[in-house]
């Protein structure tokens, strides 16, 4: 039997001594660390510094050991919503003040009922996990429900939701830190900044580090908060004079106010139903859980759901109990208000404000963990480009969690960090997205059936309807500052993706190979053009290569231009003495082109038959040269690139590159 190339072959590194490639066969390797070390000597040194940022490669079989616990979900999924809590009863609060102190009377009621929204939300989203376990949430089930559109508003809503996640959270974390140093107030933006920049590296580690990395101030707030409301419950109940208890605050209505009490309340609670950002998050990242992932990934919800409801609650019940308002932007949040008297100031209060801010600083995690994951769905379905759902080295998606972090800087740049300016847009992306989803949920119990299908159905219904009024009330009240970025941003990401799909599909259509379709070797002539500058080693390079591919049905016709009679006679007479029997073509250019003429020069020779009557396969070979650092691409090689990018996609046209570097030879 034939030996064939490759079979036995010493497959080391001749400098380490590493082996390149395991051999299965002769025809299966298996590329290692080092058979997948970068080639050139600048991408060779920056690979160091590289694996000193963030670690050591990963091998796809370690991708298993990289699926989350519910444990590691909890802070990574669900740090953005449990970190709402942080702010969402100061909106509700700001709506309630804006009418006079005695309508704050309110704002346990509304935290309530915006509690019972919750649980009808996070019920829904149990059922997307089991429903749709490969992840993808709202674009999820609008895609398989409501079809492309809706799928594409919904996605195009997340996208954006996941960015704003980002400088939400961001931006809220340093308010944490202004309120308690409030000297740090004029860095604010250079501070949001500086931890965008951590997460972003953090992120680009791997999921199973940023993992662990973030789950102890997670959970550090959860018990900072729950000892929060606990002490000031405690505190309120012994009758302790220290607190503000509000209980004789009586509602006196102003004159007029009874007309748009409801109005007002209605507003307050769509204002509060900020607290519900992040709920989705879960569910769009049902990928990432351990087996079985949709358990795993809906008992995470609920989870997160009891603790983000009872802290909201808590925080919005003890604002009223202590008579506490929110004071103007930029000022003290209403958070570290109600902890600096529970905890009486004090090292406890540092601590709390030391939580608070990392968990605001962390819950931006979910964008870059969620919005990547996200973002690989939508490039499998080819909404957007392949490259965003490739991994990198360490299993992380690097296209989606950069492009997450330069839509959270740009608006973070645009509004001064400031979390005020930021939730309008927020809040309306998010409840679009529950809005679609919820709805496309109905259809899906309807369309599968099966036991209890009506009380699915209605009680995604429900949601439907109320997150729906919700994404109205809060439209209309906040489009005016800075709501309607929403409804310019959402149309030009959904139509991009759009665009996105269709050129894909029509490069589908057009590298389609029909069925039945066998390839045989080619038994077509070959016409083979060597265009050139300077007679040099690139060129003996190519003509040689050019001999080869002529073959016996061949022919080689190298190009040159030139500006006069003299020159003509000058390269003619030189390159019939180097390469004998090579039939060279020049062409006199009066008016100093040169890429011009030689391509108007193929089109005419290009489609003449060959002497066996059969059009030939025309070959283009461009000679180069190949320097050693990345200056000498600017001095050389001008024409021959103007010239490849002017012969693209020309019919029955193969272009081939000829790259020449002397030490290399």
């Amino acid at each position: 039997m034939e030996k064939k190339t490759g079979e036995g072959h010493n497959w080391h590194n001749h400098e380490t001594g590493e082996d390149l490639f395991v051999e299965k066969d002769a025809d299966h390797l298996i590329a290692s660390e080092a058979g997948s070390e970068p080639v050139h000597t600048f991408e060779r040194r920056t690979l160091s510094a590289k694996r000193v940022l963030f670690g050591r490669r990963l091998t796809n079989a370690e991708e298993g050991e990289e699926r989350l616990s519910k444990t590691l979900a909890l802070p990574i999924f669900s740090s953005d919503a449990i970190s709402s809590s942080a702010y969402a009863s100061e909106e509700i609060l700001i709506v309630l003040a804006s009418a006079g102190t005695s309508y704050l009377a309110f704002g346990p009621v509304i935290a309530l009922a915006v509690g019972l929204l919750l649980g009808v939300v996070a019920l829904s989203y149990r059922q997307v996990c089991f429903g749709f376990p490969k992840g993808g949430g709202a674009y999820a089930v609008a895609r398989s429900t409501l079809g492309t559109w809706p799928a594409l508003v919904a996605a195009a809503s997340l996208v954006i939701d996941y960015v704003l996640t980002a400088a939400v959270s961001t931006a809220a974390g340093v308010a944490a830190i202004t309120s308690a140093v409030p000297e740090l107030t004029p860095v604010r933006l250079e501070l949001a900044l500086g931890a965008l920049f951590f997460l972003v590296l953090a992120n680009l580690r791997g999921l199973r580090e940023s993992g662990r990395l973030f789950a102890i101030p997670t959970y550090f707030f959860i018990v900072g908060a729950i000892s929060v409301i606990g002490i000031g419950l405690i505190r309120i109940g012994l009758g302790d004079p220290a607190v503000n208890w509000s209980q004789g605050v009586e509602i006196i209505p102003h004159d007029g106010m009874q007309l748009i009490l409801p109005f007002l309340v209605l507003k307050a609670f769509a204002y509060g139903s900020v607290a519900l950002t992040g709920t989705e998050a879960i569910s769009d990242g049902v990928a990432a859980f351990k087996k079985p992932e949709a358990k795993n990934a809906a008992d995470t919800m609920s989870i997160m759901s009891v603790l983000l409801g009872s802290i909201f609650f808590g925080i919005s019940l003890l604002a009223f109990a202590y008579g506490k308002v929110p004071q103007e932007i930029g000022g003290e949040t209403l958070l570290s208000q109600i902890a600096r008297t529970s905890f009486d100031g004090g090292i406890p209060y540092a601590l709390f404000q030391i939580a608070t801010t990392g968990i605001l600083l962390l819950a931006a995690n979910t964008g870059f963990n969620g919005g990547p994951q996200l973002a690989r769905i939508l490039a499998r379905d080819g909404f957007l480009p392949k490259q965003v759902g490739q991994r990198n080295d360490r299993l992380a998606y690097a296209g989606g969690i950069l492009a997450i972090a330069s839509g959270a800087v740009l608006f973070l740049v645009f509004t001064g960090a400031l979390v005020t300016l930021l939730i309008p847009a927020y809040a309306i992306g998010v409840f679009l997205g529950f809005t679609i989803s919820q709805t496309g949920m109905v259809l899906h119990w309807k369309n599968i059936g099966g036991l209890g299908w009506k009380r699915k159905a209605t009680l995604n219904g429900i949601g439907a309807a109320v997150t729906g009024v919700v994404f109205i009330i809060i439209s209309v009240a906040k489009f005016s500052v800075g709501g309607w970025i929403i409804f310019i941003l959402v149309p030009i990401v959904a139509l991009f993706m759009y665009f996105v799909r269709r050129r894909y599909d029509m490069h589908e259509r057009e590298l389609a190979i029909p069925a039945g379709v066998i390839f045989d070797a080619p038994h077509r002539p070959r016409r083979i053009f060597a265009p050139f500058g300077e007679i040099n080693r690139s060129t003996v390079r190519a003509i040689t290569l050019g001999r080869v591919l002529e073959g016996s049905t061949g022919e080689l016709i190298a190009l040159r231009v030139v500006f006069s009679e003299e020159e003509e006679r000058e390269v003619r007479a030189k390159f019939e003495y180097l390469f004998p029997g090579v039939r060279l073509v020049t062409v006199d250019s009066p008016f100093r082109a040169i890429v011009e003429p030689i391509c108007h020069y193929l089109d005419e020779i290009e489609e003449e038959p060959h002497e066996s009557g059969i059009l030939p396969i025309n070959v283009v070979m461009i000679p180069e040269y190949s320097g050693r650092h990345w200056w000498d691409r600017i001095l050389h090689n001008g024409n021959g690139k103007h010239l490849r990018e002017t012969l693209l996609g020309r019919k029955n046209t193969v272009i081939l590159d000829i790259p020449y570097r002397r030490d290399l030879e």
